[in-house]
């Protein structure tokens, strides 16, 4: 008897290869941004797209606050139209990541969602920092 995990059989390998690879062109994780922004000087831009509340209590440190709402063109002109930006909300449990890099990508701009937002970033052990 199969179980629901196997009652639809597995991707062919090639298509899996396909689905994954083609997944990180629109994601990256809390551990990749994590060690960009260690090194200095990041590849690319951290927009928190959360509230100014949310954003005072605790963000990732290095991050810019831009609620998802307020994405327009004259907000990205100090950055060159080949600018990646990454964008995070709250965690999985909300879509305001996806809505920001919605907004960016009908702006013509790179973006990738970080996967997991303050919650995978608070769950490997990452600090915030505060506005002040």
């Amino acid at each position: 008897m199969s179980s629901y995990v196997s009652q639809i059989p597995a991707a062919a390998s090639a298509d899996a290869v396909a689905h994954f690879s083609r997944s990180f062109t629109f994601e990256t994780d809390c551990w990749d941004v994590h060690a960009a922004l260690q090194q200095g000087g990041p590849d690319f831009v951290l927009l928190d797209v959360r509230s100014a509340e949310l954003y005072a209590r605790g963000h990732v440190p290095g991050a810019l606050h831009l609620p998802h709402g307020k994405i327009i063109e004259s907000k990205l002109a100090a950055w060159p139209a080949g600018t990646l930006f990454v964008t995070y909300c709250a965690g999985p449990h909300c879509n305001g990541a996806a809505r920001g890099a919605l907004r960016l990508a009908q702006l013509g701009r790179p973006v990738k969602v970080m996967a997991g937002g303050i919650t995978g970033w608070l769950d490997e052990g990452f600090a915030l920092a505060t506005a002040t």
